[in-house]
């Protein structure tokens, strides 16, 4: 499977994919658009600080269902201004997989105002589960709940309040 085609069918998958960068890594909502990981950021939007400084970053893929780390690929930054060609594109698509967004006629402005937008290009062949680092297989911390030992959710414990009133 060529690298595009691997690295779309795993974002397409996932709502979240890992973006790492100086030292640090970021989990982040995208849109898979044309041949890259679409992201914005600023603003009020989610943080990925100094992005549009970035020559390349390297992205974590992992699977929706498990969180295993599936593959790992350098992308390159480039930052879609809103004269480009990609403009369009990538901010409708971005609009319509954006959850909660609360000024859906003005997002697009208030991004261009605001925030930066980017495209992770992948830029060669990914890593897969056999070349990756194990200790970069678990996700850490827990991506949700508290959870037992055993990975299971731990059960709700529901505090009783007694009145004190007398029948």
């Amino acid at each position: 499977m060529p690298t595009t085609d691997l690295v779309a069918s795993l974002a397409k998958k996932s709502g979240l994919v890992w973006v790492s960068y100086g030292g640090r890594t970021h989990a982040v909502w995208h849109e898979w658009v044309g041949d890259a990981v679409c992201v914005v950021s600023g603003g009020t939007e989610q943080s990925l600080p100094a992005i549009a400084d970035q020559e390349t970053v390297t992205l974590l893929l992992r699977s929706k269902t498990t969180r295993a780390l599936v593959a790992r690929v350098e992308a390159r930054v480039e930052v879609v201004a809103p004269a480009s060609e990609h403009w369009d594109p990538t901010t409708t698509a971005l609009k319509a997989g954006r959850l909660n967004l609360s000024d859906g006629d003005t997002a697009v402005q208030r991004w261009a105002d605001e925030s930066v937008v980017v495209r992770l290009v992948p830029s060669g062949p990914p890593d897969v589960p056999a070349t990756i680092d194990p200790s970069l297989r678990a996700t850490r911390p827990r991506l949700s709940g508290t959870s037992s030992s055993r990975g299971v959710p731990e059960p709700a414990r529901y505090a009783t309040r007694r009145t004190g009133r007398q029948s």
